[in-house]
């Protein structure tokens, strides 16, 4: 069974083909995964693997473990890009994801003030105010949208909640607007492909309605715990990209 990535609450730097040099934060547990989406190709594997034993990493060892890296980092003559919030789940969860985010934009500030601070969530805590202000206190608030059709997103993204649908979520991303950037995840199995006509035209439709600053999309890169899936290629994503821009007026980068 394919298993959890990151070991450590922060981890890195590493190289992102979308964000440049990134230094990690892992707010879900080192030894286990906890999310609210079982996505087909989630590098960090199934949801079935559990929890782990070492449970979410209270704020006060979060801010310390990142404040030790960023002074070695920064002793070391170390560039940074970006700090994200990443890892074995979705971050939101953390019930002081806001107080956390304040820390690490204090700390970002005190040493690599150029940085951005980055959020990769799956955009199903964003009915919480906290969590919705929290978002929009960072730099990039990177929320996922893979389908606005209701059979691929429960197929592909497997929410735990079932009443969940992906109408939620386009309301729900709304309150960002131009304050969020989507991120999208195209993939073909035998059982689905996200890049038909009509899924495309249900996601521009869907882009449109939230007017994001911009749109994100990409493909497979890492093993999959699902092994059908299968990537679409740098040309496809391409294409896909001109036709997105085409029909929203939004610029689409990451491909």
């Amino acid at each position: 069974m394919q298993r959890v990535l990151f070991h450590d609450t922060i981890f890195g730097p590493i190289h992102s083909r979308r964000l440049g040099t990134s230094l990690g934060v892992n707010l879900t547990p080192n030894d286990g995964k906890i999310c609210t989406f079982d996505c087909l190709y989630c590098e960090a594997g199934f949801n079935s693997q559990g929890p782990g034993t070492g449970g979410l990493t209270p704020r006060a060892e979060v801010r310390q473990q990142l404040e030790d890296t960023l002074v070695t980092m920064r002793g070391d003559g170390m560039g940074l890009d970006v700090i994200t919030f990443s890892g074995n789940g979705e971050p939101t969860i953390h019930p002081q994801f806001g107080d956390i985010v304040d820390d690490v934009i204090a700390l970002r500030d005190k040493y690599y003030p150029h940085a951005k601070v980055s959020v990769l969530t799956n955009s199903t805590r964003c009915h919480d105010p906290k969590v919705v202000s929290a978002l929009k206190r960072v730099d990039n608030n990177i929320v996922k949208l893979d389908s606005a059709i209701e059979s691929t997103f429960k197929a592909l993204d497997r929410p735990c909640d079932p009443t969940l649908t992906p109408g939620r979520i386009v309301e729900m991303l709304k309150q960002f607007g131009k304050r969020c950037i989507i991120q999208t995840m195209f993939v073909r199995s035998p059982h689905l492909d996200n890049t038909v006509d009509d899924e495309v035209e249900a996601l521009c439709e869907a882009y449109r309605a939230i007017n994001p600053g911009s749109i994100m999309i990409y493909s497979l890169d890492r093993p999959t715990p699902d092994h059908t899936l299968t990537r679409v290629s740098p040309d496809e994503l391409t294409a896909l990209a001109r036709r997105i821009e085409e029909a929203t007026g939004v610029t689409v980068h990451g491909y």
